[in-house]
């Protein structure tokens, strides 16, 4: 199968390298010529970790159109902060017969990205498609080489413009069973437990965060039983939310336990017997994806359709209103409103058709 992989960070090292030593003709695309100068020159990934093996894509490059030419899929791992953008540097060049999966989409991300190639008058919308997460997790060590920690079981998938079966039948077979066909897209949007995870700790331990005297580990000294117990807390609005919309979704503490096969009594003692998290450092700015990305992609949405719906939602609203006076950025401008990702006009009844809830 001919894949292209958009993105060159943790995720798209790891997935393009998956890919290619399963045999995948794989292309690598990166906005940035810099980060990827080294796999233009070789055309190799090393891997390390729960896989140790160097991988021989078929092309990296900066060029959108050559790299998507003749994709049959395309695998985007940006951060979902830069869909709306990618799905405007996409719309030229789309076939009608390829498949575009976000991974992840985290909140919205296919109807946001669906609504973009409308904007675009984009001549084909292929089938479009969100995970609820990335199935590595990992880190990048060098530009050309990543650390895959652990593959997680059962990611959900959810799409427009197919059956969610279809779509896992259409994927590689290296990573076909690492994916389950979500219920509908309440799964995959509103089961992003990255809006959980990410943001309150990496606002509670901002000064750490950005101190340039001490590092500490992200998950594992930054989530105290205090900080876990609130994210329980934002967990619980999540939850309440999708259920509004009719669709009862499984808590943090869940997700884990079904993802990464841990026990514990709570969300603090899940993430803690998570021996995948162990090593994870924290970064070392709060110009990061966990404020970048979680909030404008997870918490604002989130907000937005909780406040159409009449769910109170005080702990994402409180979050939101700190991480924008933090960066001294409007989360909620530049993020997934309902205006952004074309539902400004929709009704509650408009909204769970579009998710697929019946």
């Amino acid at each position: 199968m001919n894949v292209t992989v958009i993105g060159a960070g943790n995720s798209g090292l790891a997935m393009a390298g998956h890919l290619a030593i399963n045999g995948e003709r794989v292309n690598l695309w990166n906005r940035s010529q810099s980060t990827i100068s080294k796999i233009i020159e070789t055309r190799v990934i090393s891997i390390s970790g729960v896989i140790n093996q160097k991988a021989s894509i078929y092309n990296a490059t900066t060029s959108i159109e050559d790299a998507i030419s003749e994709a049959d899929l395309i695998l985007v791992t940006t951060p979902a902060n830069a869909h709306r953008e990618l799905a405007r540097l996409l719309s030229p060049y789309l076939r009608k017969d390829s498949v575009v999966l976000l991974n992840p989409g985290r909140t919205f991300g296919a109807v946001e990205f669906q609504n973009t190639l409308v904007q675009e008058k984009c001549r084909v919308v292929p089938v479009i498609a969100e995970a609820q997460t990335i199935i590595y997790t990992c880190r990048k060590t060098e530009p050309d080489s990543v650390n895959i920690l652990s593959l997680k079981k059962d990611v959900l998938l959810a799409s427009i413009g197919s059956s969610n079966e279809t779509v896992i039948g259409f994927l590689p077979s290296c990573i076909q069973s690492y994916f389950s066909p979500a219920k509908n897209m309440v799964e995959t949007s509103f089961g992003n437990v990255g809006m959980i995870l990410h943001c309150a700790p990496s606002i509670l331990n901002s000064g750490w965060i950005e101190s340039p005297y001490h590092s500490f580990r992200y998950y594992y000294d930054g989530i105290t039983p205090s900080i876990a117990s609130l994210l329980e807390s934002l967990d619980s609005e999540r939850m309440g939310v999708a259920s509004r919309i009719g669709c009862e979704i499984e808590s943090t503490s869940n997700w884990l336990k079904r993802s990464y096969g841990v026990s514990g009594n709570n969300l603090y003692e899940c993430i803690h017997n998570n021996h995948s998290y162990k090593t994870i450092d924290a970064p070392s700015s709060l110009n990061h994806r966990y404020i970048t990305e979680d909030i404008p992609c997870g918490l604002v949405p989130l907000e937005a359709i909780g406040s159409k719906l009449g769910v109170k939602v005080k702990l994402c609203t409180l979050l939101i209103d700190i991480a924008s006076a933090l960066t001294n950025t409007d989360y909620r401008t530049i993020g997934r409103n309902l205006s952004n990702v074309g539902l400004s006009w929709a009704s509650e009844s408009d909204i769970k058709s579009i998710l697929g809830v019946g």
